[in-house]
C-alpha cells in the first residue's frame, strides 16, 4: 500500500506568499484591474455628469465585448515576436509593456477631450484602453503560469485578486475623488500615471524561461508535416502557414491530445464552474433595492464587507491549496460558490434585514474569492507551457460566457417566480460543477497531490 504524500506544514504554506513571483502578481493584478472601470462605470459617470444623453452612454457598454473575445487575438500575443521589445524584454514582458503603453495612451487621449461633441473620439480612445487592457490580461496570465510551478499558482492567483481589487478601487472611488476635487481630466491623467506601477513591475521582474518561438515551431509534428508537404512553395507562404498552424491549430489539438476522452468533460467543467454565481449576479442589486435598502447601505456593505471577504477568500484559497493541493479545495470552492446562493434566497424571504444582508455579502464574497483562487490554479495546471496565452484565454472566456448568457434571463424568472425561487434555481445550476469537481479531485493525472512537507 503506497505511503500517502505528506502535506506541507502551515509554516511552509504561508511562506509561499513571500516568494518573488507571488508578490509580483500583486502589482500586475493592480495593473490589470486599473483600466477596467475607466471604460465602464467611471466613464459613464463622467459622460453623464457632462450632460451626455443616457441612451448614448448605454452603447458604451458594448466596449466590454472585447474582454469576452480576447481569445481571437491570444495566438498573436502567444507567438508573434514584437520588433525590439521581444528581443529586449522577452515575449511576455514585451507584450505587457506594449499593452500598458496602449492603456496609458488611451487614458491620456480621454483626458484631452470634452465628451460633449466628441463622443466618437471618446469611444475610440475607450476602445483603445479596453483593447490594451484585454491584451495585457492575456500576457499577464501567460507570464503568471510560466513564472512558477503549479503548486503555488493558487497563491499567485490570490495576490493577483488583491491587486486587481486595488486597481478597481483606484479606478472607481479614487478617480471619482480626484474628479470631485479637481476635474475629470485630472482624474484620467492620474490614472494614466498609475499605469506606471505595471510598467515598473515589467521592467524589474525577469522574463519566464521558455523555448524560443522558432524552437517550439520546429518541434511541432503538425508544423513539420506542413513544411514537408509544402516543399517547393514560396518561402514566405510556408513560414506564414507554419506560424498559423503553430499559433492557432496546435494549442487546441494539444489540449485534446493530452487529455483525450477527458477533454470534453474538462471543458464542460470550465463552462459550469462559475455558472451559478454569474447567473445570479444580475439580480443581486435589484433584490437589495426591492427589499428597501438604501443605495448608501448597499454601497457600504458591498464595498466594506464584499471587498474584504473577496480578498480574504482569495488568500484562504491560496493557503489551502498550498497545504492540501488543488483537488479537495476545488470541491470546497465549487460547493461554497454554489451553496452560498441560498443565502440570497434566505435574504429574499427575510425581507429588509441588515444582518441577513451582511451575512449574504460576506458568505458570497468569501466563497467566490476562495473559488476563484483555486479555479485559476486549476486552469493554470491544465494549460500547456507551450501555449499558455492561447489556451488560458480560451478557458477564461469559456468560464464566463454561459453564466453571463443565462444571467440575462434572470429578470424573467424573478418576475414569474420571485426572488427566492430564482436564487434556489441559481443554486441548482451549480450542482453539476460540484459533481464534476469531485470526479476531477479523484484523478491524480489532473490534480496531483501537494508537495511534501519540508524536512
Amino acid at each position: 500500500m503506497p505511503t500517502p504524500t505528506p502535506h506541507r506544514s502551515w509554516r511552509d504554506a504561508l511562506a509561499i506568499y513571500l516568494r518573488a513571483p507571488v508578490i509580483t502578481m500583486l502589482f500586475l493584478g493592480f495593473s490589470a484591474g486599473l483600466p477596467f472601470l475607466l471604460v465602464f462605470s467611471t466613464l459613464s459617470a463622467w459622460l453623464r455628469s457632462d450632460g451626455v444623453e443616457v441612451a448614448a452612454i448605454g452603447f458604451f457598454s458594448w466596449i466590454g465585448i472585447l474582454y469576452s473575445i480576447k481569445f481571437f487575438w491570444a495566438p498573436v500575443v502567444d507567438r508573434l515576436a514584437l520588433p525590439l521589445l521581444t528581443r529586449a524584454l522577452g515575449q511576455r514582458r514585451g507584450w505587457m509593456l506594449l499593452a500598458q503603453g496602449l492603456i496609458a495612451a488611451g487614458l491620456v487621449g480621454l483626458a484631452s477631450l470634452d465628451p460633449r461633441g466628441n463622443l466618437p473620439l471618446v469611444a475610440l480612445f475607450a476602445l483603445l484602453v479596453a483593447f490594451g487592457s484585454a491584451t495585457q490580461d492575456i500576457a499577464i496570465d501567460a507570464f503568471r503560469i510560466e513564472s512558477a510551478p503549479d503548486d503555488i499558482q493558487a497563491a499567485m492567483a490570490s495576490t493577483y485578486i488583491i491587486g486587481y481589487r486595488g486597481g478597481l478601487l483606484a479606478a472607481g472611488a479614487g478617480a471619482l475623488y480626484v474628479a470631485s476635487w479637481l476635474s475629470w481630466e485630472a482624474a484620467y491623467l492620474s490614472m494614466a500615471a498609475l499605469v506606471g506601477i505595471g510598467v515598473i513591475t515589467v521592467l524589474v521582474r525577469p522574463e519566464p524561461e521558455r523555448l524560443s518561438l522558432n524552437t517550439q515551431l520546429i518541434h511541432e509534428p503538425r508544423v513539420r508535416a506542413f513544411l514537408r508537404a509544402s516543399r517547393g512553395r514560396p518561402r514566405q507562404l510556408r513560414r506564414l502557414g507554419a506560424w498559423l498552424i503553430g499559433a492557432v491549430v496546435c494549442p487546441f489539438t494539444d489540449f485534446f491530445t493530452r487529455h483525450r476522452r477527458k477533454a470534453l468533460w474538462l471543458l464542460l467543467f470550465v463552462a459550469v464552474f462559475r455558472i451559478s454565481d454569474l447567473a445570479m449576479a444580475s439580480m443581486a442589486n435589484p433584490l437589495y433595492i426591492d427589499l428597501g435598502f438604501t443605495l448608501a447601505t448597499i454601497a457600504n456593505v458591498t464595498n466594506v464587507f464584499g471587498i474584504a471577504m473577496s480578498v480574504g477568500g482569495g488568500i484562504l484559497g491560496g493557503l489551502l491549496v498550498a497545504r492540501y493541493g488543488i483537488g479537495p479545495i476545488l470541491v470546497l470552492g465549487a460547493a461554497a460558490a454554489t451553496l452560498t446562493n441560498l443565502l440570497f434566497a434566505a435574504l429574499a424571504l427575510a425581507g429588509q434585514s441588515l444582518p441577513m444582508l451582511v451575512m449574504a455579502i460576506v458568505g458570497d464574497n468569501l466563497a467566490n474569492g476562495l473559488a476563484s483562487a483555486v479555479f485559476i490554479a486549476f486552469l493554470s495546471s491544465l494549460t500547456s507551457r507551450a501555449y499558455t496565452a492561447t489556451q488560458y484565454a480560451l478557458f477564461s472566456s469559456l468560464m464566463t460566457l454561459p453564466g453571463k448568457f443565462l444571467s440575462g434571463f434572470g429578470g424573467l424568472v424573478v418576475a414569474a417566480e420571485g426572488y427566492a425561487t430564482f436564487f434556489v434555481i441559481a443554486t441548482a445550476l451549480g450542482l453539476p460543477a460540484i459533481a464534476l469537481a469531485i470526479w476531477i479531485s479523484r484523478d491524480r493525472e489532473l490534480v496531483p497531490p501537494p508537495a511534501p512537507r519540508a524536512a
